[in-house]
C-alpha cells in the first residue's frame, strides 16, 4: 500500500499544499517564497528518500515567520497521514551528519507524543534573509502535528549555513530510518502498549 498523503492548509496568513511519498526516491519540488528553506527541505527529500512537493503562498511581505511555521505544521500533518497506524515501522531513527567543520545529531521517535528538544546556537542571526530562529518554529510545527519526539543537537560548527545543512540532512536520514518498514515486525505495532 502506498504511503502517500496530500494535505492542504489555508489560513489568512498562508495557503499551503504538501504532497508526500514516504517510499519515494528523493524527488522534490518547491514553490514557497522562502528560498533557503527550500534548499533545506531538499536535503530532507534527498537524504530521506522522501518525495516532497510543497507550495506556499504566504505573507512574506511581512516576514517569513508564518510561511516557515505553517510549512512545518502542514508537513507534520502529511507525515502523520502518510504513515498511518505505524504498524511495521522501525519507529526510531537517528543520524550524525558532518559538513566541513559542522556536525549535527538528530534523533526521532514516532512516539505519538509531541516533544522537541533543540540545542542549536547559530553563529549568525540570519542566513540570507531567513531568520535562524525560524528553524525552531519549523521543527516545532512539524513535531506538534506529526506527533513525534525530536532531539536536535548541533555539536559543533561556526558557519551558520553548514550548521543548518547538517541539521536538515541528519533530519532526513533519521526520518528515513524511522519510517522504514521492518520486515521482522511483519505489521506489528512497535510498542509494548499496542498503540502509538
Amino acid at each position: 500500500m502506498a504511503r502517500t498523503a496530500s494535505v492542504e492548509r489555508n489560513t489568512l496568513e498562508t495557503q499551503i499544499t504538501v504532497n508526500i511519498n514516504l517510499d519515494g526516491t528523493g524527488e522534490s519540488k518547491f514553490d514557497t517564497g522562502v528560498p533557503f528553506l527550500e534548499h533545506m527541505m531538499d536535503q530532507i527529500a534527498r537524504h530521506g528518500l522522501i518525495d516532497l512537493d510543497i507550495t506556499c503562498k504566504g505573507d512574506n511581505h511581512i516576514d517569513d515567520h508564518h510561511s516557515v511555521e505553517d510549512i512545518g505544521i502542514t508537513l507534520g500533518q502529511a507525515f502523520a497521514k502518510a504513515i498511518g497506524d505505524k504498524k511495521g515501522i522501525v519507529r526510531y531513527g537517528h543520524s550524525y551528519v558532518p559538513l566541513d567543520e559542522a556536525l549535527s545529531r538528530v534523533v526521532i521517535d514516532f512516539s505519538g507524543r509531541p516533544s522537541l528538544d533543540m540545542k542549536v546556537e547559530f553563529t549568525r542571526a540570519s542566513i540570507g534573509r531567513l531568520d535562524t530562529q525560524l528553524f525552531w518554529e519549523f521543527f516545532q510545527g512539524f513535531v506538534n502535528h506529526a506527533h513525534v519526539t525530536l532531539h536536535i543537537d548541533n555539536l559543533k560548527g561556526f558557519n551558520a549555513h553548514h550548521q543548518a545543512e547538517t541539521i536538515f540532512k541528519a533530519f532526513g536520514r533519521a526520518l528515513r530510518m524511522a519510517v522504514e518498514l521492518d520486515p521482522r515486525m511483519a505489521g506489528m505495532m512497535p510498542s509494548t502498549k499496542g498503540s502509538l
